[in-house]
């Protein structure tokens, strides 16, 4: 039984694979307003599409994501869910947090 587990779960986080814009929003005034970055999801790994930004993480089989993005020394850690075509959660860096929402390009 945890067999058939193990190899299904690729599968299933794979309905996520593809490009995703995602919109990145800071809820303190002391941050800057906000970005969006493209990111590449293959069989539930996250990566860069950008060469600005460095992404990686991990899609779950039921949509949950947990993500992180450095540039130089800047480094902000993701959470939330991916729905069908689109996402949404949250992210914390050292001095700033906020807000993203994600959708499939």
């Amino acid at each position: 039984m945890l067999v058939g587990t193990i190899f299904a779960t690729p599968a299933v986080a794979a309905t996520f694979d593809g490009e995703w814009s995602v919109h990145i929003a800071s809820s303190n005034a002391a941050c800057s307003g906000g970005t969006s970055v493209s990111i590449g999801i293959n069989n539930g790994q996250v990566a860069s599409t950008n060469a600005m930004v460095t992404a990686s993480g991990r899609v779950a089989e039921a949509g949950n994501i947990s993500v992180t993005l450095a540039s130089g020394m800047k480094r902000a850690v993701g959470l939330g869910r991916l729905n069908g075509a689109s996402g949404s959660g949250t992210w914390r860096a050292a001095l700033c947090s906020g807000t993203w929402t994600a959708q499939r390009i």
